[in-house]
């Protein structure tokens, strides 16, 4: 089952997502806001598909995080925990108040995801480059037992350039590991500078292609396409990527698009002008 509920049509699940959405941005920009760090640039291209997934993919139980049949989430962009943790909580895995401890001494909101505190996290992440090769090992797992879950990881774009992302894209694509969907955000900044400029990737999808992967390009920010893209297939005996282009920063303008929100803090004029713009998608 869905943590969400089965969902009477599409019309009311966009919605339902586009809403969630708006309320994890609020959420992770406040908790960057009262933890004075952060990064929201990160967390706010991120939150579409995280709203997507939670809302209405994954089948996940908030009341049983750990179960079996599980699906798996590894937020191999850990930095974005703002985002995840706020995602979370919306969903039910901890309590909304939970937040406004956010990277506060002792706190279980760790910088960094840590499945040891919290409950939903599947993995420790954060050095970049872990989580599509910790997900492939829990996809073969998966397959090894026969059993029916999936296996989400989400990766920045920068992010690709670690060499063990390829190790492990080759290992699923021998693997034809069908179980398995990454989600790259494709949001073309990373820390100083666009990805393009640092270490081109492209033809990205035609690398995924080369090793065995079957490829969707997407809008990142529009769940209609994020439904379709997460959709299951039978007759799909390959690992999909998901390339989801995202805005660096959506939906704060003057947060968008600019390298030097990866990581920073808005002042309070800031932050009422960014719950403002908000409340309005």
């Amino acid at each position: 089952m869905h943590s969400e509920g089965e969902q009477p049509n599409r019309a009311e699940l966009v919605a339902k997502i586009r809403a969630r959405a708006s309320a994890i941005r609020k959420d992770a920009l406040k908790m960057v806001f009262e933890a004075r760090q952060g990064h929201p640039g990160g967390d706010m291209s991120v939150t579409d598909i995280l709203a997507a997934l939670y809302v209405g993919v994954l089948r996940v139980d908030p009341k049983a995080p750990r179960a079996p049949g599980r699906d798996r989430l590894i937020l191999s962009k850990g930095h974005a925990s703002g985002a995840l943790y706020a995602t979370l909580a919306e969903a039910g895995f901890l309590p909304i108040e939970a937040l406004s401890t956010y990277m506060k001494p002792l706190s279980m909101l760790n910088g960094h995801p840590n499945r040891n505190y919290v409950p939903g996290v599947e993995a420790n992440t954060g050095p970049l480059g872990h989580g599509l090769p910790i997900a492939v090992g829990v996809a073969l797992a998966g397959k090894m037992d026969r059993a029916d879950y999936r296996v989400f990881v989400i990766t920045g774009d920068g992010e690709l350039q670690e060499g063990s992302n390829w190790e492990a894209a080759m290992a699923a694509g021998h693997h034809k590991l069908a179980n398995l969907v990454l989600v790259i955000d494709r949001n073309t900044l990373q820390q100083g500078a666009r990805v393009a400029e640092t270490n081109d990737l492209e033809p990205l999808a035609d690398k995924f292609r080369a090793f065995g992967w079957h490829v969707v390009d997407v809008d990142g920010h529009d769940p209609d396409a994020l439904l379709d893209a997460f959709a299951p297939s039978d007759s799909r005996a390959k690992p999909l990527c998901v390339i989801a282009h995202t805005v660096k920063g959506k939906g704060v303008s003057f947060m968008e698009d600019q390298v030097g929100w990866h990581h920073g803090v808005p002042t309070q004029p800031q932050l009422d002008q960014a719950m403002e713009e908000l409340s309005r998608t």
